[in-house]
């Protein structure tokens, strides 16, 4: 009954209304399904104008956010790390309580030891580099002046009235005193703050301390999210949102694992090359290295940098052995780590996760030279899905034959 005064309803609009919906463009659009869309991207825009005029009053929501974000992102990272060898103990039969145990109590274990064994050598290494730095630096710039002053450059120089020595020599000065105030001044923001410094740094450990909780959550419960969140959804769309929640796993999962992996190979090589060319700091340098290297190709050139300001100051041949050492590793990560670790299951090119980070650093930060490349591979996966949907309906009302789609897999 209901459905026939729905076809009446329908059929008693106007004619110029009936043809405008069924013509085949309008189909193709959707429809009058066309009209709830663009009415839900008016509501949308108008809740964005709206929010952006009284934002001050979802102020404690912006908190919360900024306050779950860190132990959010840290807990996804942690399980999908720790998933593989949980489902390795699972097919073993171990229960999956005792398997999420077991797999924490490994993880302090090698936490504990790296800050027993190695966290001695690395803040010794540091706190030498901070306090040599200035020397480095002032003997980076009298090698330079050197250089200039037995070179064809200091008559041209002289000719064109370029005092050089003094620039370059008032340039180190003022970048030197420049670290020392900004060190100074935190020092006594610390102390002056003490309350605003301990209320961050207590909300950084507790975050911290929820990262376990979250990790465990999403251990024991992460294979009934998926079904969860299709339920949300008619049946008939399942299938499809299915399939997209598939592909976005598949890509954070193989980016985060695959690239912490491939981070802590680049680390062990720099480390090892390092000490083979008896490179100064070679264990902080390759821990630096390890750190950088979860930004893709950006990573290994910024830990490059301070390796080579202290290979110049000591010889041009351990800078000659610097890149020899930095362009072995690029080349086994690249041509071999990579590809066997990674596979291509991103299938992003080089240019587009350069431009990627660049822009997502521009706007977010640090947080978003980290995160950018697992973003765009989400959208990437909702793109790429939205187009295969709207080759499927481009088929299905193009009645040429010789202007189809190629035949979707």
């Amino acid at each position: 009954m209901e459905r026939k005064n729905e076809m009446n309803k329908v059929n008693s609009l106007p004619q110029e209304t009936s043809r405008f919906f069924s013509s085949k463009f309008i189909r193709f659009l959707g429809g009058k399904n066309l009209l709830f869309l663009l009415v839900i991207i008016l509501l949308v825009g108008c809740t964005v104008f709206v929010y952006d005029k009284i934002s001050f009053i979802f102020e404690p929501l912006h908190v919360l956010f900024e306050v779950i974000i860190l132990p959010g992102v840290l807990g996804v990272i942690l399980f999908y790390l720790l998933r593989p060898p949980l489902k390795l103990l699972v097919r073993w039969k171990v229960p999956r309580a005792l398997a999420i145990l077991i797999l924490y109590i490994v993880v302090i274990a090698l936490i504990t030891l790296l800050v027993l064994l190695v966290f001695p050598f690395l803040r010794d290494q540091f706190t030498n580099l901070v306090q040599e730095f200035p020397v480095v630096l002032m003997a980076l710039a009298n090698d330079l002046l050197a250089f200039l002053n037995n070179s064809h450059f200091s008559e041209y120089f002289e000719k064109i009235n370029f005092d050089y020595n003094q620039i370059l020599t008032d340039f180190t000065d003022s970048f030197i005193t420049t670290v020392k105030v900004t060190l100074g001044s935190l020092a006594t923001g610390v102390a002056t703050g003490i309350t605003g410094f301990l209320s961050t740094v207590t909300g950084i450990i507790l975050s911290l301390v929820i990262v376990p909780f979250i990790t465990f959550y999403l251990l024991y419960e992460g294979d009934k999210m998926p079904r969860f969140i299709l339920l949300l959804f008619p049946p008939r769309m399942r299938k499809r949102i299915g399939d997209v929640l598939h592909d976005m796993d598949k890509q954070i999962s193989s980016y985060i694992q695959g690239q912490i992996l491939v981070s802590f190979c680049i680390g062990v090589m720099m480390t090892i090359g390092f000490l083979i060319i008896g490179m100064p700091y070679a264990l902080l340098l390759g821990f630096l290295a390890m750190i950088t290297s979860v930004v893709p190709y950006l990573g290994p050139a910024i830990a490059a940098t301070p390796a080579a300001i202290i290979a110049i100051v000591n010889s041009p041949w351990l800078l000659v052995k610097l890149a020899i050492v930095w362009t072995i590793v690029q080349l086994i990560e690249g041509k071999f780590i990579s590809p066997q670790i990674m596979g291509k299951s991103l299938s992003i090119h080089p240019i587009t996760i350069i431009f990627v980070l660049l822009t997502a650093g521009s706007l977010f930060g640090v947080p978003g030279v980290v995160l950018g490349i697992p973003g765009y591979a989400l959208i990437k996966v909702l793109i790429s899905h939205t187009y295969r949907l709207f080759k499927q309906r481009y088929n299905r009302f193009q009645s040429d034959e010789t202007n189809l789609y190629e035949e979707l897999k």
